[in-house]
């Protein structure tokens, strides 16, 4: 544990220095170094994340530690011993219309800067070898399966084939205010079903 955790923290200090993605807006952001057999992985992080140097900082944040709340683990119970990630490490800015920046959300990570950031998740799946893994949200679940709508990953585990063997996937819908899909069916019955397979995964009961 003690060698994993100095290899995420010399992977962390390399992390902090990239600077591939000229659209994008960091420093970096990334979880506590912690030698994990769960990781969590979201899209990327927001304006807020990169002023406070934490993932999930903000609004969504608040919603998706409540998810966590319910099955036993608060929030700082979870930063500290659950690995957090993400496709993207940069807040990639908002969306605009004629070079405007517009209040209906950030902007989607381009094709290429998501190729550029996946050396840094690929490293860390490398380092950690989960057992579990959380992706948050649509882009991050596609990292590791087809998919065309939620209803048909969300509320199932799914074993992964990774470079260090099977790891089960257990996908969260992404807690944006603006997303009204965890709130209303069948996403909220999908969304229980799928918090009541990561309490009784065995990596989670471990922990708990």
């Amino acid at each position: 544990m003690k060698k994993t955790r100095q290899l995420l923290i010399s992977h962390q200090a390399a992390l902090a220095q990239c600077q591939l993605c000229p659209n994008m807006q960091g420093p970096p952001v990334h979880g506590e170094a912690c030698a994990s057999n769960i990781m969590l992985i979201g899209q990327a992080p927001g304006f807020r994340e990169i002023e406070v140097h934490r993932p999930f900082a903000w609004t969504a944040g608040k919603t998706l530690f409540g998810w966590f709340n319910e099955i036993d683990m608060n929030e700082q119970r979870f930063r500290q011993q659950i690995y957090m990630s993400a496709i993207c490490r940069c807040f990639p800015g908002k969306k605009t219309r004629n070079g405007i920046p517009i209040k209906s959300g950030d902007r989607p990570p381009a094709k290429q800067e998501i190729e550029n950031c996946s050396q840094w998740l690929n490293r860390e799946l490398d380092i950690l070898r989960p057992e579990l893994i959380i992706p948050v949200g649509k882009l991050a679940i596609a990292r590791f399966m087809d998919f065309k709508k939620l209803t048909e990953v969300i509320g199932q585990q799914h074993p992964v084939r990774l470079s260090h063997g099977l790891s089960d996937l257990i996908p969260l819908p992404h807690p944006s205010g603006v997303s009204t899909w965890p709130r209303t069916e069948p996403g909220k019955t999908l969304l229980n079903k799928a918090l009541q397979l990561i309490q009784a995964h065995p990596a989670w009961q471990a922990i708990i």
